[in-house]
């Protein structure tokens, strides 16, 4: 009697194997997200390495897609930016001097953008480049609260903020502070 070799089956098995592996992950994930306590409140403890997951691609699009500011800086760039973030931005990210308590409990929290980072000199986002601003003003940071302005305000009104707050680490001229002090529209 001959015997038979057992090697024939052998990738079949292993085949299958995988495959009832993967359907088992895919069940897994499924019993999870249908049952399992997923962080969905904005007090909830992020999910390990989320916001590494999140910034990968955002930073990377950004990137391919940032532009050069059409115009450069001067008083009545800053002027007409101040005017927009009063309207726009400072509900949520505040002015000199003043944040905004309910930004904390945000998920993510959003920045102050007039407050030092730490202890460093950066303010805000003054060490970002103006095009990588103008781009979340632009389109909005998806799961972050963080709108999308381009249907809202014009390009030109887009790089005025964006330019007033590259330069928020800088001595801004009377004018400018003084909207940015004035009450709430």
């Amino acid at each position: 009697m001959a015997k038979k070799s057992s090697s024939g089956g052998g990738f079949g098995k292993v085949f299958l194997g995988f495959l009832l592996g993967i359907v088992a992950v895919a069940l897994g994930l499924f019993a999870y997200l249908k049952f399992g306590p997923l962080p969905v409140a904005v007090a909830d403890a992020p999910l390990p390495f989320e916001k590494q997951i999140v910034r990968l691609p955002l930073d990377a699009r950004i990137e391919r897609e940032s532009k050069a500011a059409p115009f450069g800086i001067s008083e009545d760039v800053f002027e007409s930016g101040a005017h927009i973030y009063r309207a726009q931005c400072a509900s949520c990210h505040g002015t000199p001097g003043r944040d905004v308590a309910f930004a904390k409990t945000m998920f993510p929290t959003a920045p102050q953008l007039w407050k030092k980072h730490g202890k460093s000199d950066v303010v805000g986002v003054s060490d970002d480049e103006p095009g990588e601003t103008y781009w979340k003003v632009a389109n909005g940071i998806r799961l972050s609260g963080m709108p999308s302005y381009k249907h809202v305000l014009s390009d030109t009104q887009m790089w005025q903020v964006s330019l007033l707050l590259k330069n928020a680490d800088k001595e801004l001229p009377g004018p400018v502070t003084q909207i940015l002090d004035s009450p709430t529209p």
